[in-house]
């Protein structure tokens, strides 16, 4: 299978408390597809990814995703053993 990419935009960021005190901030996203039939690029991802729904929860602090902007999402075959 040949590398798939999709084209998400992340909708939502929500940040839940927990731990002791609810001290720690964990951060979750949701991404949608995205699709606009007038930009031929979104056409092409179309074809592989012409809907669909992502949530993910980031706890390192470097890694941010801002609502409203969009994202390439790869989708690599892992081998047997765990690498690719």
């Amino acid at each position: 299978m040949p590398v798939v990419r999709a084209k998400f935009r992340c909708n939502t960021e929500t940040l839940k408390k927990w731990g002791p005190q609810e001290s720690q901030i964990a951060r979750s996203y949701d991404f949608m597809a995205v699709y606009d039939p007038d930009l031929p690029e979104d056409q092409r991802y179309a074809k592989a990814s012409p809907s669909g729904n992502l949530t993910i929860a980031v706890d390192n602090p470097a890694v941010t995703f801002e609502p409203g902007q969009s994202y390439y999402l790869d989708f690599t075959p892992v081998d047997e053993a765990g690498t690719v």
